[in-house]
């Protein structure tokens, strides 16, 4: 069996150094916001070439936290894509806001920056992007509209570490950019995290407050802020890890490179281009008979997932806030996407199996 996701394996090459780590923390007797959460939070924003990193509980609170941060006002609109993981959508509610669906580009899966023109009204305040399955978005085109509209613009970033468009790392285009440390991630702990980075020193400030109850001084609270701390032994167990996240990624884009080479053109496989270095958090296929597809290669001892069955706006959570949006591209690409193994696990002769079988379907 060829699993889609083997966490075990994953984190093997690590287990010596993650007994040692843990030895360490459960030495200093110091479990939470303490030296390595601090460490982690310097070594990734040096990773990313920035000044900040904040560490929170996970990858919806670094999204909550960062909306938070910017003061919106009640029914501010916040522009985001249609075919993302359901927390960016639950990040905009959960702070009073409007979230406006754009749809993606087919091509990419991300969000479609000639639609997004369309979407604007005055009460647009900001754009969340998603740098879905590990490709960053069109950001030059995204970037231009955010000044022409005067437009904040926060990147989520949970299946991107390390992704790059045109040379520059995801989370560094805009003023706040959000990732998670889910263990699955191309950097993951092994529990919740999460993460933001950014360059403004008082905004980054206040996201240091508001993770902490709003207190900079113990027992003194600023404003009404919420207990979302990176936990100080995932800091350290993310520290072991960090150093070889560009190693990791390497990894992926080999196996990815054997599926775009293998895989026959009745499945379409993610886009190609030179302004884009993918770090394949996901690899995805489309076909019109996927569940099919899935049932096959699950009897063929081959494991995968789908990312993701029912589109936001299908969701029970969303329908009363959203009410009849219409989003057929999104919806097109949650009935027809299915994700297959090409993980830190695998290795080039799993990921060749994989290829002959799929090629007999």
């Amino acid at each position: 069996m060829i699993p889609y996701e083997d966490l075990r394996l994953s984190n093997k090459a690590f287990e010596e150094s993650f007994k040692q780590a843990f030895a360490d923390f459960l030495d200093k007797g110091w479990y939470i916001l303490g030296a390595k959460v601090k460490e982690l939070e310097a070594a990734f924003a040096a990773f990313n070439g920035i000044p900040h990193c904040i560490g929170v509980g996970n990858g919806l609170d670094a999204l909550t936290l960062a909306l938070k941060s910017m003061d919106f006002k009640p029914g501010d609109e916040i522009i985001v894509p249609s075919n993302t993981f359901i927390a960016t959508i639950l990040s905009i509610l959960q702070n009073g806001l409007k979230p406006v669906l754009v749809e993606p580009d087919i091509r990419t899966y991300n969000i479609d920056p000639g639609l997004i023109g369309q979407a604007i009204t005055p009460r647009t305040k900001a754009l969340m992007v998603v740098h879905l399955y590990g490709k960053c978005c069109a950001m030059d085109e995204i970037l231009a509209i955010k000044e022409k509209h005067g437009l904040k613009l926060i990147e989520d970033c949970a299946q991107a570490h390390g992704a790059r468009f045109k040379g520059g790392l995801s989370g560094t285009f805009g003023e706040i950019g959000c990732f998670s440390f889910y263990p699955t991630k191309n950097l993951g702990a092994l529990g919740d995290g999460g993460a933001v980075i950014l360059r403004d020193d008082a905004l980054a400030k206040r996201i240091r407050r508001l993770r902490n109850y709003g207190s900079e001084v113990k027992y003194y609270n600023e404003e009404v802020g919420v207990n979302s701390r990176l936990d100080e032994l995932q800091a350290a167990l993310l520290l072991v890890k960090i150093g070889s996240l560009e190693k990791m990624n390497a990894h992926r884009r080999r196996l990815a490179s054997i599926y775009h080479t293998g895989l026959k053109n009745d499945f379409i496989k993610p886009q190609l281009h030179p302004d884009y270095l993918d770090v394949y958090h996901i690899f995805n296929v489309r076909h019109p008979k996927r569940d099919a597809l899935k049932e096959y290669l699950l009897k063929s001892g081959i494991g995968t997932e789908i990312h993701y069955p029912v589109a936001p706006n299908r969701q029970n959570a969303t329908r009363a806030v959203l009410g009849k949006v219409s989003c057929p591209i999104a919806e097109e690409i949650h009935a027809t996407t299915l994700s297959i193994p090409c993980s830190v696990c695998h290795t080039e002769d799993d990921v060749n199996h994989v290829v002959e079988i799929m090629n007999k379907f």
